[in-house]
């Protein structure tokens, strides 16, 4: 209970809606939170009465906390299979990323069955830092995610470049550019996602306005691009999300690529140095999947 409730406070920035999403009460998750803080001898979290953030000690161990979970529900799951007399015990763990475009992951996954009728395919939402630990310690076999710097012990593969693009309600006075670059969203409020849950995409965009010689001014997050959408709609500021994030455009708001340096970000396919071949196969059919797309599009 206690690395659950760290991880929904952590994803949820709210005591309230992270019990919520536990189905518990929240002195319950605030109790659990309080114990791992206890063993761990250090705070994972700066409360006020306005806000939760993470505390350095909190953004470090969140990744370690979804690998550890990711664990133990792949034991819970061999778990109930061996007892229920299935000795297959072969698993592939497919994290996936917020953002990232899950309707390709859905297309290859029936094929994936084809080919390997006897492996259990268990997909997993997971932020891109945990995949990374997770793939390390060997519990998920592919994680689909976003390209982040200074990474070891795990192989990525380019799946698509997508694009930043700017949510902005129809009447805002910039709703009728083509393009928008970072200098011209200098003084906006903007709304996008948490950094614990999308550290590359959050870095990449901090980029574009470094370069841009901008001020980047997040005023909100929220973990899903409709949250963000809502947001805008209700005029609190300009959204930001990902191409690949968007099925269609929000009613009422107009979507509206950025341009200029680091605008971009490479959605990858991430394996272990020495992935089974059931993940092989799914990285080369995600591979094959991101390339007919890419050629019906252009």
């Amino acid at each position: 209970m206690e690395l659950e409730a760290f991880v929904a406070v952590a994803e949820e920035l709210h005591f309230g809606r992270a019990a919520a999403r536990l189905h518990r009460g929240q002195p319950t998750v605030s109790d659990a939170v309080r114990r791992l803080e206890s063993t761990l001898g250090g705070r994972l979290f700066h409360r006020t009465s306005r806000r939760v953030s993470l505390t350095d000690l909190g953004e470090a161990l969140l990744p370690d906390a979804h690998a550890t979970l990711t664990q133990l529900r792949h034991f819970q799951q061999r778990g109930r299979a061996l007892a229920a007399g299935d000795r297959a015990d072969t698993t592939l763990v497919v994290a996936h990323a917020e953002y990232t475009a899950l309707p390709l992951l859905l297309r290859c996954l029936p094929q994936l069955r084809e080919r390997f009728p006897s492996v259990t395919i268990v997909p997993e939402a997971m932020p891109t830092t945990a995949q990374v630990t997770a793939l390390r310690a060997q519990t998920i076999g592919l994680g689909i995610g976003w390209a982040t710097g200074g990474v070891t012990g795990v192989r990525a593969r380019v799946l698509s470049s997508e694009r930043f693009m700017a949510l902005v309600p129809e009447a805002h006075p910039l709703a009728d550019h083509s393009e928008l670059s970072a200098s011209e969203l200098s003084t906006t409020g903007l709304l996008t996602w948490p950094h614990q849950i999308n550290s590359g995409l959050c870095d990449r965009l901090l980029s574009a306005f470094h370069i841009g010689g901008a001020d980047l001014r997040i005023i909100r997050t929220a973990d899903s691009v409709h949250a963000i959408a809502a947001h805008v709609a209700a005029g609190t500021g300009i959204g930001i999300t990902v191409e690949s994030a968007l099925d269609q455009p929000p009613p009422g708001l107009r979507v509206i690529p950025l341009t200029g340096p680091s605008t971009t970000a490479d959605q990858v396919a991430l394996t272990s140095t020495e992935p089974s071949d059931t993940a092989t196969a799914l990285r080369d059919l995600l591979l094959h999947a991101s390339a007919q797309a890419a050629s019906t599009r252009h």
